[in-house]
């Protein structure tokens, strides 16, 4: 099938708007919105639709490489995330983008497998919903959708590591300011990075839709640079729930806002958080970053320099060390570094004690963890090792007036932030 119909009559035609949404006026905000993302023309009420959650930019004047969309809890977020992209898969034109016998993804990750299986249960029910699009079906497993031309709708969780070596006609991210993974502190910008490049062979579209979170990680950057900025590559929206769905009860919204209104805020009115760190908050986490500089600071013979490990067997936790000088009032911390398990810890003590050398550091300080073994491997390696006279709350106190007095300078190190 091909592409020339409208994007809000070629829904409405296969019953995935109207299924999704229950509301397919033409002042719904998701009609609005998914016209724009194509760059078609809004008619009036679209037009206000559209002005309440783009920040008062203009609609875009073709289609967009990526669309942002921030929007409350109930919003209807994973059924516009299905919809899109069967909208995608079966009405989109890709027979110039694939050659013969390769197969186009239009790929959806979430951010847990719950929701992951809600995702594909609304993509299974909107194609077999109509009988236009269920004659599409090849295939179905437990994930994936196979369907004619040679395209599949696949609904996986989030892994950076899988997306790679596929055909991507489009990705939609749902729920993204959640995504977790153990093995990396951004995974939602590795992802991002990773299938970025997939898209752009073919022109593909990329869709995040999600609750707003805390003030950092990808949907956050986004919505700080172009929000309410006339971009014809990159729309972001954003909206609270009776926005993008004015059939969600109010009262449950009220009652939510007076048990917890900071937590309403973010759930309901799309608003980022910012209260979310007891100890520090994300402004001046985000001060004490030195953005630019290497990520490592090479040896310097003007300056004394002191390191810092945390110790680690080998079996659970990584076995990290820090290195850091002052200049004036300030501590810049020129290195920090982490080796993840299962390590040989002897190895790795004497990996860092040569390191500390390197940086005119001779004796290493760190907690009491393990006993005598750590002294007796940075002993080893010719380093000496003092414990803490702090431990570990006394340490984190200590630094708290140095962040708030915006003292340090660390490195834009991920799993550092």
């Amino acid at each position: 099938m091909t592409v020339p119909v409208p994007i809000d009559a070629a829904m409405a035609d296969a019953n995935l708007l109207g299924a999704a949404l229950g509301d397919p006026s033409p002042g719904s905000v998701w009609v609005a919105v998914f016209k724009a993302v194509y760059g078609l023309a809004l008619n009036r009420a679209e037009r206000r639709a559209f002005g309440k959650v783009a920040g008062g930019r203009k609609p875009p004047r073709g289609r967009v490489r990526e669309l942002w969309a921030i929007v409350g809890r109930r919003g209807g977020k994973s059924r516009m995330a299905a919809c899109l992209a069967c909208y995608i898969a079966c009405f989109v034109d890709h027979s110039r983008k694939l050659a013969a016998g390769e197969t186009g993804y239009v790929l959806v990750l979430a951010a847990s497998k719950s929701q992951a299986d809600a995702v594909f249960q609304y993509c299974v029910g909107f194609l077999r919903s109509s009988p236009l699009l269920a004659d599409q079906i090849e295939a179905e497993t437990a994930d994936e959708i196979r369907l004619k031309g040679n395209v599949v709708i696949a609904v996986h969780t989030n892994n950076f590591r899988t997306v790679r070596g596929r055909t991507l006609l489009a990705c939609v991210f749902d729920e993204v300011a959640f995504w977790r993974d153990e093995t990396t502190a951004q995974p939602d910008v590795e992802t991002y990075r990773a299938v970025v490049p997939a898209l752009a062979t073919v022109g593909g579209l990329l869709v995040a839709i999600s609750s707003a979170y805390r003030r950092v990680g990808l949907l956050y950057t986004k919505h700080r640079d172009y929000f309410g900025q006339d971009n014809d590559q990159v729309l972001v929206v954003q909206g609270g729930t009776e926005t993008f769905n004015p059939t969600i009860d109010r009262a449950v919204i009220e009652g939510a806002r007076r048990d917890d209104p900071t937590a309403a805020l973010s759930e309901w009115d799309a608003e980022f958080r910012g209260d979310l760190s007891a100890f520090l908050d994300d402004a001046a986490i985000d001060a004490a970053i030195h953005r630019g500089r290497p990520m490592e600071l090479p040896p310097r013979r003007d300056v004394r320099c002191h390191a810092f490990v945390d110790a680690s067997a080998g079996r659970h936790d990584a076995f990290t060390i820090c290195i850091a000088h002052r200049e004036g009032e300030r501590i810049v911390i020129d290195l920090v570094r982490g080796r993840r398990p299962p390590f040989d810890p002897a190895s790795v003590a004497a990996e860092y004690a040569k390191l500390a050398r390197d940086y005119g550091c001779w004796t290493v300080v760190g907690d009491a963890y393990a006993g005598e073994w750590v002294a007796s491997a940075f002993r080893a390696a010719g380093v000496d090792y003092r414990r803490s006279a702090l431990n570990r709350s006394e340490l984190f106190i200590e630094r708290l007036p140095w962040f708030s007095r915006a003292l340090l300078s660390i490195p834009d190190h991920p799993q550092l932030i």
